[in-house]
C-alpha cells in the first residue's frame, strides 16, 4: 500500500481491497501494515520511496508535532502546492499557484505544548500521534533555540499547574524580542493556590521570562513581551495571535504591500495587532478591524512607535457579526483579509458586492479559502495569483496569499 503521510493506500484483504489511510508511508511505498478499520500502522517497509529521508529530530514518529520530517524537502513542497491546485480545481477556479516561501528548521517562534505529571516531576511535550497521551520533548527541530533551550524551565513553570488531578495544561510560549511569553490554558479551577502561583513566579523570574498569565491573567510580568510588526513596536496582548514565523509574516507583507502599491486608501481586515496594518501604512491610509479588542488596542498604543505613517484607523468588530459592508468599502483602493481557519464567509460577500478594484485574501485553510474565493469569483473579481506560504514546516497546515481583481463590467 503506498500513501503519504498519512494519505490513503489500498490493504489487500481476502475479499479484495479497500482504502486505509496509513501514517508515516510515501506515495508509492509497498508496506506491511496493521490495519484497523480505515486507519494503518506502518510494520514494515517492504519497498521504500526514493524521496523518503532519515527524519532529523529523535522524536519523529511517537510526537505528533510533525508528520512529514521522513520526505525530501522538494516533493514534500509540491505535494503542499498540489493541494492548493486540488481546492481551487473543485471550486472550479484556476490561477497560477507557486511557492512564495518556505520555513526552515528552527524558524518556529510560537508553540503550544501541553504538560502532564508523569512519575514525580512534570514534563512537556506534544501529543502522541492520533493519541491524548503526551509525547515529552528533549528538543524540537522546528523550533526557534529560544524555545528549545527554556523547555526544562517550562516544565519547572508547568508544575505548579497540576495541582488539581484534572488540570491539562496548555503552554501557548511565544518568542517575542524581550523575551519569551507564556499564557497557560487548560487549568481547572479552582485554579493554582497563592502559593503554588507565587512558585510560578518564582520559576519564570530565575528562567528570565518577559510575562506568564493563566488565561490572560497576570501571574508574573518581567518586562513588557515585544515585537516589531514592520516599523512598530507592539506589546503583544496575552494570548495574542502572531504568526508562526516572522519570515513567513514578511514574505507575506511583501506580497501584499507590493499588490497595495498606488493604493490610497487600505481596508486590513481580521488584522489582529497589525502585522500587515503597519506595513501598508507606509504606503496608503489603513482602515482595520478585528475582532479582538486586546489585539486593536495593542494595535493603536503602536502606532505611536512608528512615526511617519500615513493614518491607522482601527476599530474592534466582529466581522462575522458586523461585516465591514460594501457600502463602506465605497473609497477603499486594495482590501486584505486574513480570517481564522473558518474563513471569512459573511465578510466575502460584502467584498464581492463592494467596487473594490484589488483584493488579497490570506488564509491557513485551503477549504474555507477556496469556498471564499467562489463566493469573490461569483461577484465579478478575478483570481489572478496564489502564492503559497510554508511556514508550517512537516506538517498539512498550509498558508496562502491569493490576489483578486475586479472584472470590468
Amino acid at each position: 500500500m503506498g500513501a503519504q503521510g498519512d494519505g490513503v493506500g489500498e490493504a489487500e484483504t481476502f475479499a479484495g481491497t479497500r482504502e486505509v489511510m496509513v501514517a508515516l508511508t510515501l506515495p508509492g511505498e509497498l508496506v506491511a501494515a496493521r490495519v484497523a478499520g480505515d486507519r494503518g500502522e506502518v510494520a514494515d517497509i517492504l519497498q521504500a520511496s526514493a524521496d523518503r529521508v532519515v527524519p532529523p529530530c529523535p522524536h519523529f514518529g511517537p510526537c505528533g508535532g510533525c508528520t512529514f520530517q521522513h520526505w525530501a524537502r522538494e516533493p514534500y513542497l509540491e505535494w503542499k502546492l498540489e493541494r492548493v491546485r486540488h481546492v481551487l480545481r473543485r471550486a472550479h477556479l484556476e490561477a497560477p499557484v507557486e511557492l512564495a516561501y518556505a520555513a526552515p528548521p528552527g524558524a518556529r517562534r510560537r508553540l503550544a505544548l501541553h504538560a502532564r505529571r508523569i512519575g514525580r516531576s512534570a514534563r512537556v511535550g506534544f501529543k502522541g500521534r492520533r493519541s491524548w497521551d503526551l509525547a515529552p520533548i528533549e528538543t524540537c527541530v522546528i523550533a526557534r533555540p529560544a524555545l528549545v533551550a527554556a523547555l526544562p524551565a517550562l516544565a519547572r513553570l508547568a508544575e505548579p499547574f497540576l495541582a488539581s488531578p484534572k488540570s491539562a495544561p496548555t503552554l501557548h510560549v511565544t518568542e517575542t524580542d524581550t523575551g519569551l511569553d507564556i499564557d497557560i490554558t487548560g487549568v481547572e479551577r479552582p485554579g493554582p493556590s497563592a502559593d503554588a502561583l507565587a512558585l510560578a513566579a518564582q520559576v519564570a523570574s530565575e528562567a528570565g521570562f518577559a510575562r506568564v498569565t493563566m488565561m490572560g491573567d497576570p501571574v508574573c510580568q518581567v518586562r513588557r513581551p515585544v515585537v516589531k510588526l514592520g516599523p512598530a513596536q507592539v506589546s503583544l496582548p496575552a494570548g495574542g495571535f502572531l504568526q508562526a514565523t516572522a519570515g513567513a509574516e514578511a514574505a507575506m507583507a511583501s506580497i501584499l504591500v507590493e499588490a497595495a502599491k498606488g493604493a490610497r486608501t487600505v481596508a486590513d481586515l481580521y488584522c489582529g495587532a497589525g502585522a500587515f496594518a503597519f506595513r501598508l501604512a507606509a504606503g496608503a491610509q489603513v482602515i482595520a478591524a478585528d475582532a479582538s479588542a486586546p489585539a486593536i488596542s495593542a494595535l493603536n498604543a503602536a502606532i505611536a512607535t512608528a512615526p511617519g505613517l500615513k493614518s491607522i484607523d482601527a476599530q474592534t468588530r466582529d466581522l462575522e457579526r458586523r461585516p465591514v459592508l460594501a457600502t463602506e468599502l465605497a473609497r477603499v483602493d486594495f482590501a486584505v483579509f486574513d480570517p481564522p481557519r473558518a474563513g471569512a464567509a459573511v465578510q466575502a460577500v460584502e467584498l464581492a458586492r463592494s467596487k473594490v478594484p484589488r483584493v488579497a485574501a490570506v488564509s491557513c485553510n485551503p477549504a474555507t479559502f477556496a469556498r471564499d474565493a467562489r463566493t469573490l469569483a461569483d461577484g465579478g473579481y478575478r483570481l489572478d495569483h496564489v502564492h503559497v506560504v510554508d511556514q508550517f514546516l512537516w506538517s498539512s497546515h498550509i498558508e496562502l496569499v491569493a490576489l483578486f481583481t475586479r472584472e470590468a463590467a
